[in-house]
Order: C-alpha cells, then structure tokens, then sequence
C-alpha cells in the first residue's frame, strides 16, 4: 500500500496516510475535520536504500526521494537548499 501526502486548506496542516490504492482520494483532516486535498506526484515513488547506492552500480537518490540534498533526515517543506 502506498503512502499519500495531504494538505489541509483550512488549517494548514500537512500528514501522510497509508492507504490501498483503492481507497478515495478525499480524506478528512485529522486536525480540523475539514476535506484535505492529496497532494500530487506523492505515493507513487519507490525508495532505495543499502545495496541499491552508488557502490553497487545503482544512482544515489535524488533531492526529496529518499533523501534531502542538504543531507537532513527528514523531508524539506520548502524548495531545495539554495533555491
């Protein structure tokens, strides 16, 4: 099952779902209660990590699929660095 990325216009919040590919796109807020609308271009993308890197012939993943260029752990918000 994929994971979904969705905005909340009302509140702003963003959150991530797991969900079957069949499942509707309309989702429910978990913070306000209000319809967020799925982001596009997320759930579909597949992560390698390990053996899949520069060593083993593979190329090492670009800004915002699987890791950030500026090296953080976790996923920028914002437009990659120096942009």
């Amino acid at each position: 099952m994929p994971t979904y990325e969705y905005d909340c216009p009302s509140c702003g919040k963003r959150f991530e779902l797991f969900l079957p590919m069949s499942a509707d796109a309309e989702q429910v807020c978990p913070a306000c209660g209000s319809k967020a609308r799925r982001l596009l271009g997320t759930g579909g993308a597949i992560l390698m990590h390990g053996l899949h890197s520069e060593r083993s012939g593979g190329s090492a993943p670009a800004c915002g699929r699987g890791q950030t260029c500026c090296g953080r752990d976790t996923r920028c918000d914002a437009p990659p660095c120096g942009e």
